[in-house]
């Protein structure tokens, strides 16, 4: 689904991806760990497109296309989701509005008429049921006032009424208690199919305790040093980074 091949990408003239090399398969969950800086997040932010991040060299190939012949609006189309770390609020547009305006232009871009009310309204009710939210929570402005728990489940939420072949979680467990946590890795659980894949970005391996990944790789340094089952996400937890850089650095 996924092959990245020698990545090299930078943002305002630094180089923070340094050669990176990644296959996702259907049906997999990835996960990527990592000490702060090094590069967790710009490389789903350049596999999404974002506009100030530059690809210098190396290949993202998705389902047989080259995704940087794409921007990030065209690559959503061909079902990249990225949950951002820091969503954006939009006041006096409710989540079912904005919903609802997502997937009509999602069905546009494909040549599809919009989705009837009844199919949109039910589709919203099952994917709420889902993932445990309040039909109250489908009609407050998006972002607005939400805590940090709230703006994550909106997240997957939408994740879950747009139904991408890729889904990008760039550090989803950022300022979840556990109940959050449990509720938003259910949902991604829940969403698993043998037809999609997703790419968990994290710091932590608490998360990886509820979202069971097929594979752990570990950045260093912009690129990816180690990888693994998720028995290298315990080790992780137990000895940290450190002995990571050091072998980097003997290397």
């Amino acid at each position: 689904m996924l092959k990245i091949k020698n990545l090299h990408a930078k943002v305002e003239g630094l180089k923070i991806l340094k050669g990176i090399n990644l296959e996702i398969n259907p049906g997999e969950i990835h996960a990527i760990m990592g000490p702060n800086g090094s590069g967790k997040s710009t490389l789903s932010s350049v596999i999404a497109g974002k506009e100030e991040y530059e690809v210098t060299r190396g290949e993202i190939n998705f389902e047989g296309e080259d995704l940087t012949e794409f921007d990030a609006e065209e690559r959503a189309h061909k079902g990249v989701f990225l949950s951002f770390q820091y969503p954006v609020e939009i006041p006096g547009v409710s989540v079912t509005n904005f919903m609802r305006a997502v997937i009509n232009a999602n069905r546009k871009a494909k040549g599809m008429q919009d989705m009837p009310a009844n199919e949109m309204l039910k589709l919203i009710r099952d994917k709420s049921e889902l993932l445990e939210i309040d039909r109250k929570f489908l009609s407050r402005s998006l972002n607005e006032g939400f805590s940090g728990g709230e703006k994550k489940r909106n997240e997957i939420f939408q994740m879950a009424m747009l139904e991408p072949k890729l889904a990008i979680l760039d550090e989803t467990d950022s300022g979840l208690d556990i109940d959050a946590l449990r509720i938003v890795a259910n949902g991604v659980n829940k969403l698993r199919r043998p037809d999609n894949a997703t790419l968990v970005i994290t710091h932590y391996q608490r998360l990886l305790d509820y979202i069971i990944p097929d594979f752990v790789h570990v950045m260093v340094d912009g690129k990816i040093v180690k990888s693994g089952t998720k028995e290298l996400a315990k080790e992780l937890e137990v000895k940290g980074y450190d002995w990571l850089k050091e072998e980097v650095s003997a290397s």
